[in-house]
């Protein structure tokens, strides 16, 4: 029970970021459930992420760029089928790994202040490696972002939920038909579901309340330290 309500109030704070900045779900919860439940990694955490997506999108719709939408989508296809088959054949210490490994990278970038420009070519190549990580690993926020960094902050944070939504469901078709979603995972997501929208209708005063670059630098550094420990302890097992 208490490591179900601590990664409760994981999701709860998670959900409260990615319901602000648009991403952040995966990177800082991923950590802790791999450390705790590997079992449940990827695809709990992408039927959490679906959720915040809808109800982030819903929030502000109309200031979605849904050519980005589609493009992004499109990328996303050959890294779906990619991360499946990463899901279905590599060992829990080989998934654990990666997971450390993208959060790290993906802090980097944030860290480094590269901002490409989101024309087609960067959204189609971010949706590949956004597929390639989400449906491996439950993190596939960051290439996503890194291309909307120069976008206005309500328009990425829109843009980003509404193509999560379209991605998720394609990431969780394609663990489906690897057969990598199951009924645990449902049940779990949904007994975290409570956290979750606490998280989203706490976001909605931080929004408000706290700047975007003080939202990206916490969520880096909570994921920095997840992913510290995800490593050591695959390196100790």
């Amino acid at each position: 029970m208490i490591e179900f309500v601590v990664i409760g109030l994981v999701v709860l704070c998670a959900s409260c970021l990615q319901g602000s900045i648009g991403f952040g779900l995966g990177m800082i919860a991923a950590p802790l459930l791999v450390l705790v439940r590997p079992d449940l990694i990827p695809t709990t955490i992408i039927l959490l992420a679906i959720n915040i997506s809808v109800f982030a999108f819903l929030r502000e719709r109309h200031n979605v760029d849904w050519s980005m939408v589609l493009w992004g989508s499109i990328g996303r296809i050959p890294g779906i089928i990619a991360g499946t088959i990463a899901v279905a054949t590599f060992s829990q210490t080989g998934l654990s790994l990666t997971l450390a490994s993208i959060v790290l990278i993906g802090v980097a970038f944030s860290l480094i202040g590269w901002k490409p420009a989101p024309h087609r070519r960067n959204v189609v190549v971010a949706g590949l490696f956004s597929g390639l990580f989400g449906t491996s690993t439950g993190i596939g926020g960051p290439p996503i972002a890194l291309v909307m960094r120069s976008v206005e902050a309500s328009a990425a944070r829109a843009t980003i939920s509404a193509y999560f939504v379209v991605g998720s469901l394609m990431s969780l078709t394609g663990l489906a038909i690897g057969r990598q979603l199951t009924l645990t995972h449902v049940a779990y997501a949904a007994a975290w579901a409570p956290f979750m929208i606490v998280g989203i209708a706490l976001s909605s005063i931080v929004i408000k309340r706290a700047s975007t670059r003080a939202l990206h630098a916490l969520a880096a550094g909570v994921a920095v330290l997840g992913a510290l420990f995800v490593i050591g302890q695959a390196l100790v097992s």
